[in-house]
């Protein structure tokens, strides 16, 4: 195995590898293991292979040549020193991914030379070595329920059912050893995507899809360059997918990878340590990533003093309850729109977090529930406010369908600071998307339409408007998109002629129709007299009718 698999054979031998869990819980609870084995698995091989290349200064070794150096050497403290310093990490060599996947197949060996037998614990020191080692690795596989009862109903059978997960992807060489993982980082993109579609509508805490995060990541860097350094923004990150979009496409803006600083806060700590292990894997430098454990709202973070952002994207739960606590008044992030967003919905209170953290030259792209458009009350003052100051700079309506979590249709708004006017660009997208088996998608020639509109600022026919601040104002500030995009394709004119025309050919075959008809009825004849006399009568009415 000198070369790494293709995107697609990983994208299949890991999902595959979840038959092993499938049959004992439900993909929000099985994606926690495989996701979580996958990325030990990832750390392992990293170090061993960085073993090889300290110790012997070669990269084409085997895994297992590079297990035996390092538990050759394991005693070594300017190995582990440099180990630590590199990686961040540390992993004991009977703790490693190989050393226990040769315990599986009984070839692991102690000192005094017995076979040595998996046992489900060793995994759970293994998880307890790369946490214990830095504070950046803290509580990422707590998880991994190693002991759960649904794994098996004693230890033997926990132990089982994990032997049987890490024997699956125990062949799959996930990165090279010059320890580049190109397509590993897509590849567990696809399996967060593929648990989302099994999950349903819990995957809505977690994941965007992909379509989705492409056009809120190109939405925020149209007519933008960032030849040197990209600061952005998820205050609702979730996996971290949305985030990690900005590698894809910062070489459109003039940048370069490197060049992306993350900033994300995401609530749940399952899904935060989920997107902590999304970020390693897509080689994120850890000096490039900051993310925080904790909550949006009654949380403001990061410190305005410490960074504002050239691209802030979010896709928070919609209408969702905060506290709305009469103190938030006098937070900056709210304050100057005198009125909070309602308790039962936060819709406005995410807008607002994002924008107050959004550069003076930066774009904000977020999806939201049509409700924002016009519902009234706070809302509607929040609004006023916002196109008062110019700040909406696009309304884009999306297909229904399209996520996980809801069937509604939703709504892109997009936001700047620096407009010159106070225009709003209206598209109404809805219509534009391929039906898949259970969800809509987004089609790239539908994203592009979009950008291409929103970046010509310009009508479209039933598709885009651009609404002066006047006509907004004689809306009272509502920007239901119908308002301002007519869809409604009328009707062709009928053609008066062509109906005449055919109504004389349909009067001319029904005459010659009957015409047959009388012919064969006087064909007929009987030797009772009272069906000729019937016969005639009918013959006669049809003739009358003939000669009107």
């Amino acid at each position: 195995m000198a070369e790494t698999l293709t995107k697609t054979e990983l994208e299949h031998a890991l999902f595959s590898a979840a038959d092993s869990l499938r049959s004992k819980m439900d993909a929000n609870e099985y994606k926690d293991y495989l996701l979580g084995i996958i990325f030990y698995k990832y750390l392992s091989d990293k170090l061993l292979y960085q073993v090889g290349e300290l110790i012997e200064g070669r990269t084409d070794l085997s895994l297992e040549e590079c297990q035996k150096i390092y538990s050759a050497n394991y005693k070594d403290e300017d190995l582990l020193d440099e180990l630590k310093e590199t990686l961040m990490y540390l992993v004991e060599p009977k703790h490693t991914f190989t050393y226990i996947f040769e315990e599986i197949n009984g070839e692991a060996r102690t000192e005094d030379g017995n076979i040595k037998t998996f046992q489900i614990s060793d995994l759970a020191d293994a998880f307890n070595d790369i946490e214990g080692t830095s504070e950046e690795f803290e509580g990422l596989f707590q998880d991994v329920q190693l002991y759960s009862q649904k794994l098996g109903i004693n230890a033997q059978k926990q132990t089982d059912t994990i032997s049987e997960v890490i024997k699956a992807i125990g062949k799959l060489k996930l990165i090279s050893a010059d320890g580049k993982s190109d397509a590993l980082g897509d590849a567990y993109e696809y399996l967060i995507g593929q648990f989302a579609s099994e999950t349903g509508k819990k995957a809505g805490e977690f994941y965007t899809p992909q379509k989705v995060s492409e056009l809120l990541t190109k939405l925020t860097l149209v007519g933008k360059k960032y030849p040197e350094e990209l600061t952005v923004y998820d205050p609702a990150m979730g996996s971290g997918s949305l985030l990690l979009n900005f590698k894809k496409y910062i070489n459109d803006v003039g940048g370069k990878e490197d060049n992306v600083i993350y900033y994300g806060q995401e609530i749940n700590i399952s899904t935060y340590n989920l997107a902590k292990m999304n970020m390693i894997l897509h080689g994120v430098a850890s000096g490039n990533q900051h993310l925080r454990h904790g909550d949006t709202l009654d949380e403001d973070w990061p410190p305005i003093s410490q960074t504002m952002f050239d691209a802030v994207v979010m896709n928070p739960p919609y209408s969702h309850n905060w506290s709305a606590n009469k103190g938030f008044l006098q937070d900056p992030r709210f304050s100057p729109y005198g009125v909070l967003a309602p308790k039962s919905k936060a819709d406005f209170a995410f807008l607002l977090h994002g924008f107050y953290h959004l550069k003076n030259t930066g774009t904000m792209a977020i999806v939201l529930p049509h409700g924002v458009l016009f519902r009234g009350a706070a809302e509607g003052k929040i609004r006023k406010k916002l196109l008062e100051n110019g700040s909406i700079d696009a309304v884009i309506g999306l297909p229904a369908n399209l996520f996980y979590n809801t069937s509604i249709p939703t709504v892109i708004l997009v936001l700047k600071k620096n407009k010159e006017n106070r225009d709003v660009i209206f598209i109404d997208a809805s219509k534009g998307f391929e039906k898949n088996k259970n969800q809509n998608e987004l089609r790239e020639e539908d994203i592009q339409k979009i950008l291409d509109t929103y970046e010509k600022h310009e009508d479209v026919e039933r598709y885009a408007h651009l609404a002066k601040y006047d006509e907004i104002e004689e809306n009272d500030f509502n920007l239901n998109i119908p308002r301002y995009v007519d869809t409604f394709i009328p009707e062709p004119p009928v053609d008066l002629k062509k109906v005449a025309s055919d109504l004389h050919d349909t009067n001319v075959e029904i005459e010659k129709n009957q015409k047959e008809l009388v012919g064969m009825l006087k064909e007929l004849t009987s030797d009772d007299s009272d069906v000729m006399d019937g016969l005639d009568a009918i013959i006669k009415e049809l003739e009358a009718e003939l000669h009107e």
